[in-house]
């Protein structure tokens, strides 16, 4: 009498080179049009008599859509790697940077500035993250 095993092997298939490119057009295309909506919205704050000082220090308009430029950019960056690794990329991109919006917001409530200050830091932070969560996550596998 023989006995014949075999062991399942699970792998997680790295992402194609298309599905790569659509994430990447996708993520660069909604990094930017989050950063001219943060940016927007510190303008608009500005002109409407909302003080841009953060401890003392003012924070220039275009210091709005460069930061949210670069952070979405470090959130494609998470969406590739979890493309390539997570075996269920879309769910784990959401999970992860809803965490990391929420956290997000800890220092605008501890930072030094006015309350309407610290309003619109937060609504520039869940504006961003409004535009360029979903667009990365819908070009990821479920």
């Amino acid at each position: 009498m023989s006995v014949t095993t075999t062991a399942a092997v699970v792998t997680t298939a790295p992402a194609k080179p298309r599905t790569t490119r659509r994430l990447v057009v996708g993520g660069l295309s909604a990094a930017a049009v989050a950063a001219v909506a943060t940016s927007t919205i510190a303008g608009v704050g500005e002109f409407a008599g909302i003080s841009l000082d953060v401890g003392g220090a003012p924070i220039p308009v275009p210091g709005f859509a460069t930061l949210t430029a670069i952070f979405s950019v470090v959130g494609l960056v998470l969406a590739l790697v979890l493309a390539r690794k997570a075996r269920r990329p879309r769910t784990a991109f959401v999970r992860t940077t809803v965490v990391l919006t929420a956290l997000s917001l800890v220092p605008d409530v501890l930072v030094d500035a006015a309350s309407v200050t610290k309003g619109l830091l937060m609504v520039s932070h869940l504006v961003a993250a409004a535009i360029v969560i979903p667009a990365i996550a819908r070009r990821l596998s479920a």
